[in-house]
C-alpha cells in the first residue's frame, strides 16, 4: 500500500516537473523575440532622441546666422551715418548748430549689439548625467495583469497617501515589469484628474497622491494595457482627522505602546497576550512575533541595532518589575533589573543604548546606562505619574506624560526643567490623563490623552499648536511617529492601532 502511494506521489511530481519544463522551454523560445522586440524599441527611442538634437542644433545655427545678419545690419546703418556726418565736417556744408547736435546724438546713441555668441543653456555635464538616465534596460517576467492586485487604503485630504500594486505572473508569482508597463490614473469626485507618482519600492509599485477633494475617487490601473483585477477601483477619500489606516488583526487584547524601527515597521506591545509583533505600516500586514517573558509589559522601544527594549511593571509587589532586551529576531538577550526600578513604565532609548525609564512608584525618570546602572534620577518632586516618554537627542531633551497631574514635563538630559504645561479638561489645548507623547523633526510636542482621546501638538515652549484628531477607538494609550509622516496610537480598549495623518 504504501510503495503505491510513493508511485502515485512520484507520478504526480513527474507531471509537475514537465509541466514546469514546458514553460520554461516556452519562455526560452519567447527570448529572442523579447529581446529583438527591445533593440527595436531602444533604436527607435534614441534614433528619435538624436533627431531631436539633430533639429535643435539646425534651429540655432540658423538663429545664430539671422542674428548675425541683424547685427550686420544694424552696424553697417550706423557706420553710413557715421561716414556721413563725417563727410560733412569735411566739406563745412549745413549749419553748424545741426551737424554738432547730430554728431552728439550719434556720440552719445547707447552701444549697439555687436557680436553673436554661443551658450549651453544646459551644461554639458548635466546633459551627460542626463543623456546616462535614458533608456533602462529590466529583465521582466510575463506579467498577467489578472493575477496582479492593487491594495486600496482610505485616503486622507490634502496628504500624501500611497496605494500599493503588487504585479504577478498567470502563477501568481510576484514579478517584475518595466515602469513603463504600468499606467496610473485617478479622479476626483468630479472626474478630474489627480496628480500621481509611481515608485518600485520592496518589490511593490507604490502609487503616491495627494487628494484635494473628500469623497469617493476613482484609480484605475492598467499593466502592459490590461486593467489589473478589480480596477477601477474606489478610493475614499476623507478629512485628515480620520484614520488613514486600522491595524486590527492578530493584535488581540490591549496594545498598550508602539514603536518604529529603523527598517519602517512598526512594532506593537501587547499587554493582554505580553507579544510584540512586528506590523508592515504601509499595509498592516503583520510580519512575525515573539512572547514577552515578563508580568504586565507596559512600554517598548528600538535601539539603534534593531534590539526591542520592553519594561515590565511591578503589579502587587511581586517584584517582577523588569527591563527586557531582544534580539532583532525576538530572542531574549538579557533581563536588567536594577535596584533603582520599582515600577517601569514608558522607556525611550539613546543613541548609545542608555534609557530613560519612567517609574511611577518613584514618581521619576530613570537615566540609566545599558546595562541598568543609574546615572541620574530626573524630575523627583515635579512628577505624579509619569507614564510614557520621548526623547529629542538633537535637541537635548526628553518629554514625559504626567498622567496623574495632567500635564507633560520637558526636561533635558542633565535633569534640568525646562518646560512644563498642561491643563486638566477635556477641550483643545487641555489634556485629560495624558498618556503618549512623541516629537515631531521641528520639535513639536505631540500627545494622547486616553481621558479625553484627544491627539494635540503644542510647541517646544508648551503652547498649544492645534488638534491632530479625535481617537476613533476608545483609550489611546502609546504613539509613535512613523518614517512617512502618520502618527500611530496603540488603542487600548479599540484592541487595535490607528494611523492618523499628521503635517
Amino acid at each position: 500500500m504504501a510503495s503505491n502511494i510513493a508511485e502515485v506521489d512520484a507520478e504526480g511530481k513527474k507531471r509537475d516537473l514537465q509541466e514546469l519544463l514546458g514553460k520554461v522551454e516556452t519562455e526560452i523560445s519567447e527570448l529572442p523575440t523579447s529581446a529583438d522586440a527591445a533593440i527595436e524599441k531602444a533604436t527607435e527611442y534614441f534614433d528619435h532622441l538624436m533627431a531631436l538634437l539633430q533639429d535643435r542644433k539646425e534651429e540655432v545655427v540658423r538663429e545664430i546666422g539671422s542674428r548675425r545678419q541683424e547685427v550686420g545690419k544694424c552696424l553697417e546703418e550706423q557706420k553710413e551715418a557715421i561716414e556721413f556726418e563725417l563727410a560733412g565736417l569735411t566739406r563745412g556744408s549745413g549749419s553748424e548748430g545741426q551737424a554738432r547736435q547730430r554728431v552728439e546724438e550719434l556720440l552719445t546713441t547707447p552701444a549697439r549689439p555687436s557680436h553673436v555668441v554661443f551658450s549651453e543653456g544646459t551644461a554639458v555635464a548635466e546633459f551627460r548625467e542626463a543623456v546616462a538616465k535614458a533608456g533602462r534596460v529590466q529583465v521582466t517576467g510575463k506579467v498577467d495583469a489578472s493575477k496582479c492586485s492593487v491594495e486600496v487604503k482610505p485616503g486622507v485630504l490634502k496628504f500624501s497617501n500611497v496605494t500599493l500594486l503588487t504585479t504577478a505572473d498567470s502563477e501568481g508569482r510576484p514579478c517584475v515589469v518595466a515602469e513603463d508597463d504600468v499606467k496610473v490614473i485617478l479622479t476626483d469626485s468630479f472626474g478630474r484628474a489627480v496628480q500621481t507618482n509611481l515608485q518600485k519600492s520592496k518589490g511593490l509599485w507604490e502609487i503616491s497622491y495627494t487628494p484635494e477633494l473628500t469623497g469617493n475617487h476613482r484609480l484605475e490601473v492598467t499593466v502592459k494595457g490590461q486593467p489589473v483585477a478589480g480596477s477601477p477601483y474606489d478610493v475614499r477619500v476623507q478629512a485628515s482627522r480620520s484614520p488613514v489606516l486600522t491595524i486590527r488583526g492578530e493584535i488581540g487584547s490591549h496594545p498598550v505602546d508602539v514603536a518604529m524601527g529603523k527598517d519602517g515597521n512598526i512594532a506593537v506591545l501587547k499587554n493582554g497576550k505580553k507579544r510584540v509583533r512586528i506590523f508592515d505600516v504601509k499595509t498592516g500586514q503583520s510580519l512575525r512575533w515573539f512572547t514577552v517573558d515578563g508580568e504586565d509589559p507596559f512600554g517598548i522601544d528600538i535601539d539603534s541595532d534593531g534590539q526591542y527594549i520592553v519594561t515590565c511593571r511591578n503589579i502587587s509587589d511581586t517584584g517582577k518589575q523588569a527591563i527586557l532586551v531582544y534580539s532583532p529576531e525576538g530572542e531574549l538577550a538579557k533581563t536588567l533589573k536594577p535596584d533603582c526600578l520599582q515600577n517601569p513604565r514608558g522607556v525611550a532609548v539613546l543613541k548609545d543604548g542608555r534609557m530613560v525609564v519612567a517609574d511611577d512608584t518613584q514618581q521619576s525618570c530613570l537615566l540609566l546606562q545599558p546595562d541598568g546602572s543609574l546615572i541620574r534620577e530626573i524630575g523627583k518632586g515635579q512628577l505624579q505619574g509619569p507614564w510614557f516618554i520621548a526623547v529629542d537627542e538633537s535637541r537635548g531633551l526628553l518629554s514625559v506624560t504626567d498622567c496623574d497631574g495632567h500635564k507633560v514635563c520637558v526636561f533635558d538630559l542633565e535633569g534640568n526643567l525646562k518646560v512644563k504645561f498642561g491643563k486638566w479638561g477635556r477641550n483643545e489645548g487641555e489634556l485629560y490623563h495624558p498618556s503618549g507623547v512623541t516629537f515631531d523633526p521641528a520639535g513639536n510636542i505631540i500627545v494622547a490623552s486616553w481621558g479625553s482621546n484627544r491627539l494635540q501638538v503644542f510647541k517646544p515652549d508648551g503652547t498649544y499648536l492645534r488638534n491632530v484628531a479625535i481617537v476613533k477607538e476608545a483609550d489611546p494609550r502609546g504613539i509613535a511617529l512613523t518614517h512617512d509622516g502618520h502618527i500611530a496610537v496603540a488603542s487600548w480598549f479599540g484592541y487595535c492601532v490607528e494611523l492618523y495623518g499628521y503635517k
